[in-house]
């Protein structure tokens, strides 16, 4: 069983920096794809970056340049989000799997989910 907590979210005025963390317990190698997903309200859950083995990583299109997405270690992920925008606005959650196909592996399918952070960005 692996269990999944997020951190750092906040609110922060357009063009401002948040930094996310998500803290693993249990057995996760580095084989695992991690993702950070977000979910604004009434808009389905969107994959926002993934990553595996520290460098196999994927962007989505309204992020890249922006958001930076690593691991500290096999249990440790992160989600650097500079020049936010209010449509940043969401509940960002951390996922881990070990059958998602990574680099990829942004559809909503991976079999462990943290509880979520809140990030909002006003203008």
């Amino acid at each position: 069983q692996v269990r999944l907590v997020e951190s750092g979210g906040g609110s922060v005025e357009d063009g401002g920096s948040l930094r996310l963390s998500c803290e693993a317990s249990g057995y996760i190698s580095w084989t695992y794809c991690w993702a950070w997903f977000r979910q604004a309200p009434g808009k389905e859950r969107e994959g926002v970056a993934s990553i595996m083995s520290g460098h196999y990583i994927t962007y989505a299109d309204s992020v890249k340049g922006r958001f930076t997405i690593s691991q500290a270690n096999t249990n440790t992920l992160y989600l650097q989000m500079n020049s936010l925008r209010p449509e940043d606005t969401a509940m960002y959650y951390c996922a881990a799997d070990s059958n998602m196909p990574c680099p990829g592996g942004l559809a909503p399918r991976h079999n462990n989910w943290g509880q979520g952070t809140q990030v909002t960005v006003s203008s």
